[in-house]
């Protein structure tokens, strides 16, 4: 879950950290029922901090690396997998400890692989003790390819905010099932004079996901349908019209011996339908063979409408009408003498 705040804040309701955000608002939202672990984070523009360098060396080459000001709460909320060294807390970053946690990302573009020693980045020349590598997040991957700066220590070094930084958040790790809960109530926890200046965020529930999921699958394989029903109606259509042409003389000999157009309408069109029963048929058998393999190899339970078996040859039969309408009305309008003379 993610709580934020607009990027045009009026200056009256920012806080002393230069962002909506108390300065204790990990902890204010630590308190609200459902929360594990909640952390502000922003990242710093490249003009503020500067480029980077792992060795203090005259012509060291720099990089630049995003830096991010985050508070003690943000890194056990992204459920940060440490590889060395250990995450700061909130004692350094009340003192505005010069320290920084790095991602395995920038720690390796820095030249950085463990934390024998002691390990120091310049960030813009200002020297910050490496305490800690994070290996792995399982949210905002982005995070291990920066340098991570207590909130406190990033305000002491480079000030408030400015406006190239990007605007605060929250980032919030909640109990299974608490998301929407937690949500309604953190605005309020967080600025109960103004929580109208903050919107939380809540991930969609398992089902609600899971149902938009089914409904576009469910939506392209209609598309994919329609598709293949519109090149199987052009298919049919055409071979019905080769027929007719083919079958001109045939066509003549009927009408000479008294068939009227209509009983050539009629042929032609019963022709067409049953085309396209048959090929609803052997699509249906196809279908459900194929939908009943898969799910015994997947050990699932085959799921299938009742409806189906009968809908699909009665789309069949519809669209082989609707494909030989054109050829059979031609094949009626044929006359005997043009036939023998063909």
């Amino acid at each position: 879950m993610t709580v934020s705040q607009p990027g045009d804040a009026r200056p009256e309701d920012l806080t002393s950290t230069g962002s909506l955000f108390p300065r204790d608002a990990d902890a204010r939202a630590a308190r609200v029922n459902g929360v594990r672990s909640a952390g502000t984070y922003s990242a710093l523009s490249a003009e503020r901090v500067g480029d980077i360098t792992g060795v203090p060396l005259p012509g060291a080459p720099s990089q630049q690396l995003p830096v991010i000001a985050a508070s003690a709460g943000t890194l056990p909320a992204l459920r940060a997998d440490v590889r060395a060294g250990r995450l700061y807390d909130a004692a350094l970053e009340d003192r505005a400890e010069p320290v920084a946690v790095l991602g395995s990302g920038a720690a390796r573009r820095l030249g950085i692989s463990g934390l024998d020693g002691q390990r120091v980045v310049f960030v813009g020349g200002t020297p910050l003790t490496v305490i800690g590598i994070v290996d792995d997040v399982e949210r905002k991957s982005e995070v291990l390819a920066s340098v991570i700066v207590p909130s406190g220590t990033a305000l002491h070094l480079w000030g408030p905010p400015g406006k190239r930084d990007e605007p605060a958040r929250m980032i919030v790790d909640t109990e299974l099932g608490a998301a929407d809960d937690v949500a309604a109530q953190l605005p309020l926890a967080l600025r109960p004079d103004r929580p109208d200046v903050l919107r939380a965020t809540a991930p969609p529930r398992p089902h609600t996901l899971r149902n938009d999921i089914a409904t576009d699958l469910n939506s392209l394989f209609l598309l994919l349908a329609g598709v293949s029903l519109a090149i199987g109606t052009v298919g049919i259509a055409n071979t019905t019209l080769i027929a007719v042409l083919e079958r001109t003389s045939e066509i003549g000999l009927r009408r000479a011996l008294g068939a009227r157009r209509r009983h050539v309408t009629a042929q032609f069109l019963a022709e067409s339908a049953l085309t396209g029963t048959v090929g609803g048929l052997i699509g249906t058998a196809a279908g459900v063979t194929t939908v009943t393999a898969v799910a015994l190899v997947q050990h699932w339970t085959p799921v299938l409408p009742s409806a189906i078996p009968l809908l699909a040859p009665l789309i069949g039969t519809v669209t082989g009408l609707a494909a030989g309408t054109y050829p059979a009305l031609r094949a009626a309008r044929i006359e005997p003498v043009d036939a023998f003379r063909h």
